[in-house]
């Protein structure tokens, strides 16, 4: 099936190949920090995760999100998401390969993956990290390419595919849960150290995923022949705003605990956020941006008026999808850190060649779920001839 990736009009190559030229150029700032070492970026000995990981956590987050359209459609047989459960799981895919490249480019050097593999330690969630990524990917390689295969050839999928589906469930949960593990698992960061962080990431990730695959579902109807299907994008709408309200609630419990506690390990994350602390506030403008966008998309997908008129569903979503990769892909990294234990502000921004390595990550995974979305559009055509 892959022979229909390489089939495709003018503006699909255009778009290919300026894709390519992005990760060129990444690899080449990439290149500039393999040989320099991690002083390029802007962390240091306080901030020691930065964008890359930040960027990690978020996509994380966007490849669980398949599990919205896995469940109802293999488990509650709601045939409506069978036009597009494909599409997700390859999003999914392509997410889960930018967020292992996230992980090799933030540890500095790329050799040092190989330590997870050959020093396992089971009591490291690192390791654990490596099982959920890499078996979420295989699982979503797998049961995409043989449903979309069987689908092609007009038989029913492989009844050894039912099996991995299953499983693919908590398997979605599980990336996410041990990505959160990561984080509240560190007794010195007060602003990670609660237990709702996990169900906290997962109500984000079931917001943000199920909101990016609606305005894919509007770029696919757009420039191919294939129609996802309004009744399907209404019901992830539906699923996108019971994930924002669930995560901005998860947030304010957060927000009610550190400032009725009034324990200053707590506090001083948020104040330093949303306030600036001691003078410093670079990501206030920035987090007072993602809980306006977040609140007003919200709004817009909770009248069914604006949600069921698709360019404002599309505001909506953009809204959702930004807000949240602002909280997650700046704050949540920066306020765990900034201030320190000591209660010390040591501020943390990207630096330009952390952003340009960061666009060409991207830029490959957008490569990647090309290509995928290309193989399933021209199935789908060629099944509807």
């Amino acid at each position: 099936m892959l022979e229909k990736a390489l089939k495709g009009s003018k503006a699909y190559w255009l778009w290919v190949f300026a894709l390519l030229g992005i990760i060129a150029v990444g690899f080449g700032f990439y290149l500039k920090q393999l040989d320099f070492g991690l002083g390029i970026t802007g962390m240091s000995r306080d901030v020691t995760w930065g964008f890359y990981i930040a960027q990690f956590t978020f996509l994380v987050g966007v490849a669980a999100s398949a599990v919205m359209l896995v469940i109802p459609y293999y488990l509650h047989n709601y045939k409506a998401f069978g036009r597009i459960t494909i599409l997700g799981e390859f999003l999914a895919i392509s997410s889960v390969i930018m967020c292992i490249l996230f992980i090799v480019v933030d540890l500095g050097q790329p050799m040092r993956l190989l330590n997870v593999l050959l020093y396992p330690s089971p009591n490291s969630m690192l390791f654990w990290d490596m099982i959920v990524l890499s078996g979420y990917l295989f699982l979503n390689l797998v049961i995409g390419w043989n449903v979309l295969d069987a689908e092609r050839n007009s038989v029913p999928p492989a009844q050894w595919l039912k099996p991995l589906i299953y499983l693919s469930v908590p398997w979605a949960i599980s990336i996410h849960t041990v990505t959160a593990y990561l984080y509240c698992g560190l007794p010195g960061r007060g602003f990670w150290l609660t237990a709702i962080l996990a169900p906290r990431f997962l109500a984000s990730a079931f917001a943000a995923g199920p909101a990016f695959l609606v305005l894919l579902c509007f770029i696919v109807r757009k420039v191919t022949k294939f129609d996802p299907g309004k009744e399907q994008i209404q019901t992830l709408a539906k699923v996108v705003v019971y994930g924002a309200i669930a995560n901005i609630f998860f947030f304010a419990c957060e927000v009610f605990v550190a400032l009725y506690s009034q324990i200053p390990e707590h506090m001083d994350h948020l104040q330093y956020l949303f306030f600036g602390l001691h003078g410093h506030g670079i990501l206030v403008p920035f987090m007072w941006t993602a809980m306006v966008l977040m609140v007003g998309g919200i709004i817009l997908l909770v009248i069914p008026a604006a949600r069921q008129n698709e360019a404002v569903l599309g505001v909506a979503c953009v809204f959702t999808f930004i807000g949240i990769w602002i909280d997650k892909g700046l704050g949540m990294v920066s306020g765990g850190f900034v201030p320190n234990p000591l209660h010390e502000v040591n501020e943390y921004f990207p630096t330009f060649p952390e952003v340009m390595i960061t666009i060409g990550v991207y830029a490959t995974g957008f490569l990647v779920l090309t290509i995928l979305y290309k193989v399933f559009v021209g199935v789908k055509e060629e099944v509807a001839v």
